[in-house]
């Protein structure tokens, strides 16, 4: 099926993390990726500004060897970073047309909105610069990336859904019914504004690539030959409404395991639903924290602590014993949006007396501190 007039295949090669050499993308592999990619009939990368080197690799790899009409491209525009006047958030369009030498995008993206990011675009005025591009022929598609709550999502589309063709979402099986990540009803709010869906993080940064061994099993009872990768990627590319589903892709070995399976893709049966109902189940038995992310204990904090983010953060390790992909969470959950570690709190207690769920939450952020803040080796305890 067709969106938005274009015929796209369920598997999109996301350019976030490509293959290095020391701390250069390895344009070689690369090249050798996009060839599989553009072989096996598939069309759409997915690049950003924001994202080091990574348009200038696909300039060398994909649109400098083949032409114009045999792909579609995706960048973003990330205005809330590094850009304090309209100039410098224009400026990214050009710059990403000149890295890319992509002539005019197929697909582009307001990067990133959400939480404090979104004011940007507003304050810069994007919203209208996209549509006057748009008009100019530079770019065929707008659309926005995002990464908050689904109440949120849908402010933004009440005020844009005019403006926006698409919407691009964190959508993935752990997180259907996370509270903190909303997938579900992102999923649902976006359908309900008749918006098509590209979907990221299909595999959650990788985390669903390597699940517990009882977990595991899970999967390998039902198909002792499909990969939990497979199983992350069909079912975000079962869904309805969706364009397509981006898979962030580093070696060969996985760009031939996702094309494997999604060549021909076939949707996920009710069976096979099931079982993915049956691991996140067993998933959800490992969260030790039972949060909700309300944020009702955030609103009296004195020392603004990111106690859901962190929360999130530590139940991510809990479940899946990576204590990297935990530790990024965490920096993006307080770092990233300007909010206190764990270490900060003065256990006063204004946060246990607001909690719906009753939580502990001055202990449980002291447990949080040797995981996430302190130094230590990447293994579960």
């Amino acid at each position: 099926m067709s969106y938005l007039g274009e015929d796209i295949k369920k598997l999109g090669f996301g350019l976030m993390r490509l293959p290095k050499i020391g701390e250069a993308i390895d344009i070689g592999q690369t090249k050798k990726m996009a060839d599989l990619f553009m072989d096996a009939g598939f069309t759409y990368f997915d690049t950003a500004w924001a994202y080091p080197g990574s348009e200038d690799a696909i300039r060398q790899a994909l649109i400098e060897r083949y032409p114009r009409d045999r792909f579609t491209i995706a960048t973003k525009n990330a205005c809330w970073k590094e850009c304090r006047t309209r100039e410098d958030a224009v400026g990214q369009f050009e710059t990403s047309l000149k890295q890319t030498g992509a002539g005019y995008f197929d697909f582009y993206l307001l990067h990133n909105l959400g939480e404090a990011r979104t004011k940007a675009f507003d304050d810069f005025d994007m919203w209208n610069f996209v549509l006057q591009k748009k008009k100019e022929g530079m770019i065929r598609h707008i659309g926005f990336s995002f990464h908050d709550k689904a109440a949120v999502l849908e402010e933004i589309l009440k005020k844009h859904a005019d403006q926006v063709d698409f919407v691009q979402l964190q959508i993935n099986y752990a997180d259907w019914n996370n509270p903190a990540v909303e997938s579900r009803k992102c999923y649902e709010t976006a359908r309900r504004f008749g918006k098509p869906v590209v979907i990221m993080e299909p595999v959650k940064g990788g985390t669903l690539a390597k699940l517990p061994q009882d977990v595991e099993d899970i999967f390998k009872k039902a198909d002792p030959d499909a990969s939990s990768a497979s199983w992350a990627i069909r079912f975000a590319a079962s869904l309805d409404g969706v364009i397509t589903v981006l898979s962030g892709m580093s070696n060969i070995d996985q760009m031939q395991n996702n094309l494997s399976y999604m060549k021909d893709f076939k949707k996920l049966t009710d069976a096979e639903r099931k079982v993915i109902e049956d691991v996140r189940t067993k998933l959800e038995s490992y969260r030790s924290i039972p949060c909700t992310s309300c944020g009702y204990c955030m609103k009296g904090c004195p020392q603004k602590i990111a106690i859901p983010g962190i929360f999130d953060a530590m139940n991510l390790y809990k479940m899946y014993g990576d204590r990297n992909a935990a530790r990024g969470k965490f920096k993006w959950n307080t770092d990233g949006v300007g909010l206190a570690k764990g270490s900060a709190c003065i256990r006063c207690g204004a946060c246990e007396k607001v909690c719906p769920q009753h939580l502990k939450i001055r202990d449980l952020l002291a447990e949080t501190v040797p995981v996430l803040e302190e130094n230590g080796e990447n293994e579960k305890k």
